[in-house]
């Protein structure tokens, strides 16, 4: 990006003369200190970092986010220091920025991808005070990685490799974690054009070819659907979701025909219509009128908004057949829910109400949503660090990239907990003393054992005792890295 398109588009999303003044200095500064600095693609090295801070921009990120990301390469590629960063921006932007620099650091000093979250001490550290001391480094470095993988073709082939296998591997799930599908997609997608580009070409030109064959069946649907929440005085915006090429590749392994051949013809929200309406209500009532004009497929019907996934996504899904046979997936949400499917966190968080640095400056730890309460384990193994404390940090990798279980108390409360967690771990997550005090447990209103993993849809009765202490031998009855701590903790007070 150039900076006379940044310059537009900053006027545009920040009308305050000050604010463009403000990012109108610092481009200039980071021009300045990368100055003779150039890209392999030969243009000047500034137009990475305005690249970043314009994604950043869309992504309706605060102003020091921004910042951080026009300076987010200088502590790394010049010899600028942090103290002249926080002396000219402030200490806010000072930590994003090294907390970027540190996540590259211990990305590029990893042997291979599997070590990406190292078991050494050293890089563990370095990510993770870099990750959990401010989340907004996730979203910078997402943002940076997003243009390295459009403009991986100046790269030698070994690079793009490298390069695109990481960001399947690691930044695709982090983005996901985050709900930034929209940004996910994005990242899948590129990498996945790099490491098998005769499959993503060959996938994308089926999907081609099948969106023209159904271009007007799909408006004709389109168009009766519209006619009809017309009729029911109904506020709205519809439009369409083509799905993407990586998790068509990947849905395809479990799709196959008779002769063992991937059956395309099974994937039936190859393309969907969503809906997007004010609030839940409407949702549920566009839900009914759909099936009361078209016929629903038994078993795609998915309630997302009671339910949502373990990424905080929040919509209804339902797949019915037309008259004429057409098969088609709808998608309906509220705007909010639109807008944090598109941008996840980077939609749902105000950093200037609240920065989750300050944590810090006050010992307390910042409440968040219950889907992302993965970032608080992130936050209290920061603390333990700082303290000299041990993490246990196979332990930590299992719980940040396993996937999610979806787990009910009898009261209806919902927790999210890594597959594999067992009711123990459960009986943690929803207070520690409940933990402690856990005598045995009952799964879907029956006595369960200690050591039964839970599944999604679970409803969890933890049963407690005030004899009951925590032992040695729990350590043995849980999976996750919370419980685990909360228990050592409990044993080294009996010490």
């Amino acid at each position: 990006m150039k900076p006379a398109a940044f310059n537009k588009l900053v006027k545009e999303k920040f009308p305050r003369a000050a604010d463009q003044e403000k990012l109108a200095a610092v481009v200039a500064y980071a021009t300045d200190k990368h100055a003779g600095q150039t890209r392999l693609s030969g243009d000047p090295y500034i137009t990475h970092p305005l690249a970043v801070a314009a994604t950043l921009i869309e992504w309706d990120m605060d102003i020091d986010s921004i910042i951080a990301g026009l300076l987010h390469d200088i502590a790394e590629d010049t010899e600028t220091g942090l103290q002249e960063i926080e002396t000219l921006f402030g200490k806010d932007v000072a930590l994003l920025v090294d907390g970027v620099t540190k996540v590259s650091k211990a990305r590029a000093r990893r042997r291979d991808i599997t070590t990406y979250l190292p078991e050494t001490r050293d890089n563990l550290t370095k990510l993770l005070v870099a990750i959990g001391s401010d989340v907004r480094v996730i979203i910078v470095k997402l943002a940076d990685r997003l243009h390295n993988l459009r403009t991986l073709e100046f790269q030698p082939l070994e690079k793009q490799l490298k390069l695109a296998r990481e960001s399947l591997e690691v930044f695709g799930p982090l983005a996901d974690r985050l709900n930034m599908g929209q940004t996910r997609v994005q990242i899948e997608d590129l990498s996945f054009s790099y490491l098998a580009p005769k499959r993503y070409n060959s996938l994308k030109s089926e999907i081609d070819r099948r969106l023209g064959a159904a271009k007007t069946r799909l408006d004709q649907i389109r168009a009766e659907v519209i006619a009809k929440l017309h009729e029911e005085k109904l506020d709205f915006e519809m439009d369409g979701r083509v799905k993407s090429i990586y998790s068509l590749h990947k849905k395809l392994s479990k799709y196959t025909n008779d002769k063992g051949e991937e059956d395309l013809d099974s994937i039936y929200d190859l393309i969907a219509l969503r809906i997007i309406v004010d609030d839940v209500t409407t949702c549920y009532l566009v839900l009914g009128l759909l099936h009361s004009m078209y016929l629903p497929l038994i078993g795609r019907i998915k309630d997302y908004i009671a339910q949502p996934k373990p990424n905080g996504y929040q919509s209804l899904h339902t797949t019915v057949q037309t008259p004429n046979g057409q098969i088609v997936e709808f998608q309906i949400r509220t705007k909010a829910m639109h807008e944090f499917a598109e941008h996840g966190l980077a939609a749902s968080f105000h950093y200037n109400e609240q920065k989750l640095n300050e944590v810090y400056k006050t010992g307390n730890l910042a409440p968040l949503p219950e889907n992302l309460l993965w970032i608080r384990q992130l936050q209290e193994a920061v603390a333990k660090l700082r303290s000299g404390k041990k993490v246990d940090f196979s332990a930590l990798r299992l719980d940040l990239f396993s996937d999610r279980v979806f787990v009910y108390t009898p009261q209806g409360d919902i927790f999210d907990l890594p597959k594999g967690s067992l009711p123990l771990d459960f009986a943690y997550r929803v207070h520690s003393d409940i933990g402690n005090q856990a005598h045995s447990f009952k799964i879907n209103g029956r006595i369960a054992k200690a050591n039964t993993e839970l599944k999604t849809g679970d409803v969890v009765e933890v049963i407690t005792s005030p004899k009951t202490k925590p032992s040695f031998r729990w350590l043995n009855r849980i999976f996750t890295t919370h419980a685990r701590s909360k228990i050592r903790q409990k044993l080294n007070q009996k010490k």
